[in-house]
């Protein structure tokens, strides 16, 4: 079963799912952690180190910067629980990887073959995933619109991608004050 857990900034969405997977260790089921992050400065190596220490030394933690498909059809199992932290980040990753990041500071995006390869992968493979998956990301559309062309358009990117991840999920839950609130 795949959960989608969505929220904005400090809503308390990471560690709701690292709960819902303590909770399913619990019943003997094996926790593997997909990090997405990539530390690109000292703030985000900051907040990587935090969530590492957050999480229990046994689960496996697995780099998924990328290819974040291909990571999850090989750890997804029967008695696995695959925590995802997080799609925005991993989206944040493909922009910078490949072209968009680029053609959206030029106002337009026309061939993001990574982007577009990658986000496929991920809505094509997560039904029929094996196990509990438990994907964690922001709620980026609720502020004002941003300002700039790359920020629009990766607003725009990452709305897209919550649609089409709830849309193949299970069950959606939306974080506020660290409170889960069931939309699916």
């Amino acid at each position: 079963m795949a959960e989608f857990i969505i929220g904005g900034a400090r809503s308390g969405k990471s560690a709701h799912a690292e709960r819902l997977a303590r909770e399913a260790e619990a019943t003997g089921i094996r926790v593997v952690y997909l990090a997405t992050a990539e530390a690109r400065d000292d703030e985000m190596a900051r907040r990587i180190a935090h969530h590492r220490a957050r999480r229990p030394a046994r689960w496996t933690t697995r780099e998924a910067q990328l290819h974040l498909a291909a990571t999850l059809r090989a750890e997804a199992a029967p008695r696995v629980c695959v925590l995802v932290d997080c799609l925005t980040l991993w989206l944040s990753n493909l922009f910078f990887a490949g072209q968009a990041a680029d053609q959206a500071s030029a106002g337009a995006m026309t061939d993001c073959a990574l982007l577009a390869h990658e986000t496929a992968a991920l809505l094509d493979l997560l039904p029929r995933l094996p196990g509990r998956v438990l994907l964690v990301s922001n709620e980026v559309g609720c502020g004002i619109v941003p300002a700039d062309p790359l920020a629009r358009a990766f607003t725009d990117a990452q709305g897209r991608l919550n649609q089409q991840v709830a849309a193949c999920c299970e069950r959606v839950t939306f974080m506020a004050a660290g409170l889960p609130l069931r939309l699916k």
